[in-house]
Formats: structure tokens, C-alpha cells, sequence
């Protein structure tokens, strides 16, 4: 095994790896760019060697400098983690002559695989299924266009150095081919350092299904079930799960069989990932394979109980692989989350700032269901717009998959993240929905269950209940911590009323409290309020300053998150946020006379939606623009944005220009 191991990349995968590394007696070296000096990699390491820029081209695709830092630091061999180099089979070489151990695929494997489109052409001469498409480079989007038109609409264009979203459009005119055509090529340049892609038919109704396969330098392939990651978003997986629901043992059997097949006719060498579009009636097409590890492994690790990154390093020293395909077995399910920096509410557009507050939920296994957490960041760490915006991964495994659904509803309840948006809220909201309880899924899961995109639930039921009757509970707390004000003037003691007017959102809400510490009692309900009595008995040990609010409402499991403001809190749960104040009557008849602030007028405007870099500007000053007209295309943690006109109009002022790099809510230009 190795002394020393180099990880090219960053992030929860870098620190995914060092965590191994040092369970082997490793010792491991990070690389970082400059906007990455105080991430959490580099302080895991034993080490850590400069590359250059916060620009990926200019450090973390830099494979001078990579190899320059392993060989300074005397590093046999290097993990590429995912993204970046990974699938870059002229690192691979490079590395061999180096005299370094790529800890992957061998470069042919990779050239053969790696390459979306040449992987497709060798799975169709070994008679693998595959998705109708143009397999050739395309010059120009007029040559795309053509294409689609011969293929037939809806067609999918994809970087063919491509994965994890990047550079990938779905079109349904000649137009939104033009415009997939020039952003998919720029994002693929960017992202991979190679600008081809290629155009396939896009089957409106798939189901993404792949399968983990693990092969060693001495012919040996085996596969480890499959990963059902349909719930995606702009072609990027959110929700990934083990095994699938969809899958029966036949078609498990026959798809692990044909990934073997194919990783031993291109002499796979490590661990990698072959994924399938798999229709309604379980028939499935090759679509590509990945020749690295997958973002989503954890959920194959659980369920297998197998490390994969340890497997890697194994077979890149040479040994064979320990375990046989009889031996696999799958135990339980597998759920994971992936944790953006992201707004749902704006259609999920990045997001950027400090981690002000990074609290994960209890991690560990209890009562046989377990949570798990890879990230890699850490409270007090900056969010930036250069890379991804995946912050960190939470996992969840149980005997049966509703219980791991289940365990993750109350860790995403109790993960309390602060300093900009996420997608907590957006993840928690979905693991109560039915259709994915149910298992019925598909890849446009997410558009159809959310059409109008994703918009804050408001609070009712039972969960307006807890609600409510947490803000009343901290404000009654509250009161009694300043009856224990000593010194108070003389006289009678401060009497607080036990009814309190609960503003939750735009619903004000009578409630009594009943005791003076936990366990209290909330009642809701009574005479003049048109509702029925009910009570609800909350039991917790929380005190203020504690950022989630955890105990149980009527005897059942509550994870609130509390963020304070003024007289009230912002409180969340089961995807649930709302502002929550607490008034006595009085107060509450006052309040109602406030005048309210109105927003102001910003429809003739265009506002950057997401902290980012302006890469171009469509129109100039005085130019009329119609509705859906390109304005201006913004970059955003390696994704490019184009931002179309809403309605009629003529350009009157522009107040940015390429390169400049804007907060979110910036004015970019002004209408008429």
C-alpha cells in the first residue's frame, strides 16, 4: 500500500478521501487554489502545496502543477476524486511517465469510456443497447440543428468530456438548439478543458439507473448493484437511493451483467459507474460511463458495507479484488441528499456568503438506522462562486426504505445551515412527498410535482400546530427568565398572561401555555376564536441560543430550527419557514394598525438573480427586446444562466458589462 497519496480536488471529496487515507495509515498531501486557503481539505491534510488562482483552469485543471506538487511532496500516487481530472486520460499518461499512480482507470479504459461519444460507439459494436443519436463531432450549431431535426425533437445536447450537469441542455426547436449549442460548448470548455459535444434523442419519460462496478489489474469485474438517481434538476442528480425501487431481481441481474460486460471489453481497472436510461416497462440503454467515483457512492457503501475509495487505492497498488460477485450483498436502503448553496425559491440559482452557521444533525448509527455526513466545509467557511455549489452530502440507512426516508425528514429537519440560502427547505418538503414515497419517479420528477418551481409550503395541519406552539414556548421561557431578574423593583411581581396572540406568517393564532418549564402544554382553540380545543404538550431540552429546537410535540420526534428576530423567530420545519412572533392581545391589537412597508418597483429592471460573472451582454442601449429575447448571460459556480427579457420593451440604460462580477438582487440594466 501506499505511504503518501496526493488528492487532486477539493471539497467533500477531498476530505471523503483523506478520511480513508488516514483509516489505512496513509499520509496525505491537499492541493488548493487561492480562494481555497482555509478550506477544510487543506487543514484535514498533513500536508498542503499551493496551485495557483481560484480559477479551475489555472489550478485544480492545472496538471503541471498537480504533478509538480506530488513530486515536491513525494507522493506516490494521486486520487482524482470526481469532476476535474478525473476522467482525463492525458493526466492518466501523464502521470505514468511521471512515475506516479493514477488511483482510477488506465488511460485506454478512460479514452474508451470516458469520451461520451466513443463510448457509445464501442457499446453499440458489442451490442449494447443505446439511445438514438448523432455520434459524431459537431461543428456549429447550424450542423446541431440539422441533426435534431433528423433525429426529432426533444433532443438532449451533451459534452461529450462531460458529467454532473455540466454542459447538457434539453431542446425543443431550432432555437434552443442554437442557444444549448454555444452554452453547452462554453460550459464543457470550461468545466473539461474540451469543447465536443454530441446530440442524442431525449426520452421524455426515463428513469436514471446505473450501476457501480469495481474491477482490479488482474481481469477481475464485479458489480455492486444498482443507484436510482431520477430526481434531478437542470440534468443534475438531488436524490439518489439503494437499491432502486423500480428494479426486480431479473432486470438487476441482467444490467449488472451488461455493465460487467462492458467494463471487462475495455479492461476496467478500478471503480467505476455504468448508467442506463431505463423506460416504464424495465427496458433499458446504455447512456454512458463514468470512469471515476460517483458523487452518489456513499449509498452503494451502506448498503454494501464495502469502502469504495479504500477498494480504489487496493486495486491501483496492484491487489485483487477481495470479495467475488457471489459475495455482494445488498442490506437495507440507502438514501442521499445533496446539500446546495442555492435558493429553491428563485428557481435554485446559487448562492454565496459565509457559513455563519454549519450544525449538522446527530450523526452515527442508532436503533439500526444510520445518518451519515461527507462535506467540506465547516462553520466560518466561505461559499464562492467559482466552484460547485454542492456543500455537502447527507446519508440515511435503514432495514426498510421508508425508514430511511423517514430518518432523513428529521435530519434534514435539524440541520441548521446560516449565511445564505440552501436547499434544506426544498429537500425536506420532498421527502414527505408522496409520489417519492411511493417510488414512482422518473427525471422530471421535480418539474412535474413542482411546475410553478419550488414555492415555501405554508404552514398548516399538524405542522402549523408545532409551529405555533414552539414560538409560544420560547416566548413563555422567555418570560420566565425575567421573572428571575434579581434586583427587580419592589412590589408585586411582573405577572405575564398566559394567552398569547402567535403571529405565524400571515395567521395570528390564540394559544394559552400552561406549566413553567418543559414539559408545557399549548392549548389552541376555544371560545370566540373558530376553532376547536386541542392541546399540544411539548417535552424538550432546548435553551436560547441553541439553533434547533429538538424534543417531542405529543410524544412524537420535532426538530424546529430557531432563528431569532425581533419579538419572534424564524422557525423551520418539514420545509415549513416562516416568521413566528409572539404579542400579548394588547400588542396584537396594536400591531394590526402598524402600516405595512411596501416593496419596491423593480419590473423595470433586470436584477442579477445569483451572485456571479457577467459573461455577455445581448443587447445595447435603446435597442427594443422582445419577450423571451436573450439580454445577458451570467456564470455562476460553473454554469452559465442566460437571463431572457419577461416582457416587451427598449433597453434605456446598462449599468454592467463583461467580467463584472455582481451580488445577487445587482441592477444589470434599466427599461424604458
Amino acid at each position: 500500500m501506499f505511504k503518501k497519496l496526493l488528492i487532486a480536488n477539493r471539497g467533500e471529496i477531498a476530505c471523503r478521501i483523506i478520511r480513508t487515507a488516514k483509516r489505512l495509515g496513509i499520509k496525505t498531501v491537499a492541493v488548493y487554489s487561492e480562494a481555497d486557503r482555509d478550506a477544510l481539505h487543506v487543514d484535514m491534510a498533513d500536508e498542503a502545496v499551493p496551485i495557483g488562482p481560484a480559477a479551475a483552469a489555472q489550478s485544480y485543471l492545472d496538471m503541471g502543477k498537480i504533478i509538480d506538487a506530488a513530486k515536491s511532496t513525494g507522493a506516490e500516487a494521486i486520487h482524482p476524486g470526481y469532476g476535474f481530472l478525473s476522467e482525463n486520460a492525458a493526466f492518466a499518461k501523464a502521470l505514468q511517465e511521471a512515475g506516479i499512480v493514477f488511483v482510477g482507470p488506465n488511460p485506454q479504459a478512460i479514452e474508451a469510456m470516458g469520451d461520451k461519444i466513443e463510448s457509445k460507439k464501442l457499446a453499440a459494436k458489442a451490442k449494447v443497447s443505446t439511445v438514438p443519436g448523432h455520434l459524431g463531432v459537431i461543428k456549429d450549431a447550424k450542423e446541431a440543428a440539422k441533426i435534431a431535426d433528423d433525429i426529432g425533437y426533444p433532443v438532449m445536447i451533451k459534452a461529450s468530456a462531460g458529467g454532473g450537469g455540466k454542459g447538457m441542455r434539453i431542446a425543443y426547436s431550432q432555437k434552443e438548439v442554437a442557444e444549448g449549442f454555444a452554452s453547452s460548448q462554453s460550459e464543457a470548455k470550461s468545466s473539461f478543458g474540451d469543447d465536443r459535444v454530441f446530440i442524442e434523442k431525449y426520452i421524455e419519460e426515463p428513469r436514471h439507473i446505473e450501476i457501480q462496478v469495481l474491477g482490479d489489474k488482474h481481469g477481475n469485474v464485479i458489480h455492486l448493484g444498482e443507484r436510482e438517481c431520477s430526481i434531478q434538476r437542470r440534468n443534475q442528480k438531488v436524490i439518489e437511493e439503494a437499491p432502486s425501487p423500480f428494479l426486480d431481481a431479473n432486470t438487476r441481474e441482467a444490467m449488472g451483467a451488461e455493465a460487467v460486460a462492458l467494463a471487462k471489453a475495455v479492461g476496467y481497472d478500478s471503480a467505476g459507474t455504468v448508467e442506463f436510461i431505463v423506460d416504464k416497462d424495465r427496458n433499458f440503454y446504455f447512456l454512458e460511463m463514468n470512469t471515476r467515483l460517483q458523487v452518489e457512492h456513499p449509498v452503494t457503501e451502506l448498503v454494501t458495507g464495502l469502502d469504495l475509495v479504500e477498494e480504489m487505492l487496493k486495486v491501483a497498488a496492484g491487489e485483487k479484488l477481495a470479495i467475488k460477485q457471489k459475495d455482494v450483498k445488498l442490506d437495507g436502503s440507502a438514501i442521499e441528499a445533496r446539500i446546495y448553496a442555492e435558493d429553491p425559491v428563485r428557481n435554485f440559482l446559487p448562492s454565496t456568503g459565509r457559513l455563519v452557521r454549519f450544525r449538522p444533525p446527530k450523526l452515527g448509527t442508532e436503533g439500526g438506522v444510520t445518518t451519515r455526513l461527507d462535506t467540506g466545509v465547516e462553520e466560518g467557511g466561505e461559499i464562492s462562486v467559482y466552484y460547485d455549489p454542492m456543500i455537502a452530502k447527507i446519508v440515511t440507512h435503514a432495514p426498510k426504505r421508508l425508514e430511511a426516508i423517514d430518518q432523513m425528514g428529521r435530519a434534514l429537519d435539524a440541520f441548521a445551515i446560516d449565511g445564505f440560502r440552501h436547499n434544506i427547505p426544498f429537500l425536506a418538503v420532498l421527502m414527505r412527498n408522496k409520489r417519492w414515497r411511493e417510488g414512482r419517479l422518473s427525471t422530471k420528477f421535480i418539474a412535474e410535482e413542482f411546475p410553478e418551481g419550488f414555492q415555501p409550503p405554508v404552514p398548516q395541519g399538524k405542522v402549523r400546530d408545532v409551529l405555533a406552539a414552539v414560538a409560544a414556548s420560547i416566548d413563555h421561557l422567555s418570560n420566565q427568565r425575567r421573572r428571575a431578574i434579581t434586583q427587580q423593583m419592589y412590589g408585586e411581581p411582573v405577572r405575564f398572561s398566559e394567552v398569547r396572540m402567535v403571529e405565524l406568517g400571515a395567521e395570528l393564532i390564540r394559544v394559552k401555555v400552561d406549566g413553567r418549564d418543559y414539559p408545557l402544554t399549548v392549548t389552541f382553540g376555544g371560545e370566540g376564536t373558530g376553532e376547536r380545543v386541542r392541546m399540544v404538550t411539548l417535552a424538550s431540552s432546548w435553551w436560547f441560543g441553541d439553533p434547533v429546537w429538538e424534543g417531542t410535540a405529543d410524544g412524537e420526534a420535532a426538530a424546529v430550527q430557531v432563528r431569532s428576530i425581533l419579538n419572534g423567530a424564524v422557525l423551520t420545519y418539514q420545509g415549513v419557514e416562516v416568521p413566528a412572533r409572539v404579542y400579548t392581545e394588547r400588542e396584537a391589537e396594536l400591531m394590526a394598525l402598524m402600516p405595512v412597508k411596501e416593496k419596491p418597483d423593480t419590473s423595470k429592471l433586470l436584477l442579477c438573480p445569483m451572485p456571479g460573472l457577467v459573461v455577455s451582454l445581448a443587447v445595447a442601449e435603446g435597442q427594443e427586446v422582445a419577450a423571451g429575447d436573450t439580454l445577458c448571460v451570467v456564470e455562476a459556480m460553473k454554469m452559465e444562466n442566460v437571463l431572457k427579457a419577461e416582457r416587451d420593451g427598449t433597453v434605456s440604460k446598462i449599468l454592467a458589462k463583461p467580467g463584472d462580477s455582481l451580488n445577487v438582487d445587482a441592477v444589470i440594466l434599466e427599461f424604458a
